[in-house]
């Protein structure tokens, strides 16, 4: 898992409309970036629509939110438009990124072990520095978290 005052790794996702997002082309914006399980399930739906409520207040903060998971473009196309979304996903379905920052992981779940990600968020700084972490995140009030920590730092 990478740590506070490392580098975010530089990284080139396709968005939910087939465009390459890459990390040195939003440099200079800080970055709210979150990792998450699977399109339209409970917990994921609950932490994208609170993202995409909250997404102006951090629009006003000079932040861009990225949630990324590894479902596809037009999973989570789909994703988007069923739950009305204003928000960017990334694809990641070669688990590039998510090995990257170490959140990729075996997990537990009714006796059985298997390999998934581990909902984390990531917030990185205008220069590339990852500044705040959390790891296996609870979906409640976790957006509210994020966005008084982004403010604390921004201070």
């Amino acid at each position: 898992m990478l740590e506070v005052g490392t580098q975010a790794p530089d990284f080139c996702l396709p968005n939910q409309d087939d465009e390459e997002i890459c990390l040195r082309d939003i440099k200079g914006r800080w970055i709210v970036l979150y990792f998450y399980p699977k399109d339209n399930t409970p917990g994921c739906t609950t932490q994208a629509c609170a993202f995409t409520e909250a997404e102006p207040e951090f629009t006003g903060m000079n932040a861009m939110i990225l949630g990324v998971s590894p479902d596809s473009t037009e999973k989570h196309r789909k994703f988007i438009e069923k739950k009305e979304l204003g928000i960017t996903l990334l694809a990641d379905e070669d688990k590039e990124l998510c090995n990257l920052f170490g959140i990729w992981q075996l997990k537990k779940f009714m006796g059985k072990e298997y390999m998934g990600v581990v909902r984390s968020t990531f917030i990185i700084n205008p220069e590339g520095e990852i500044v705040a972490t959390w790891t296996k995140v609870r979906v409640k009030n976790h957006v509210d978290e994020v966005k008084a920590k982004l403010e604390e730092l921004q201070k």
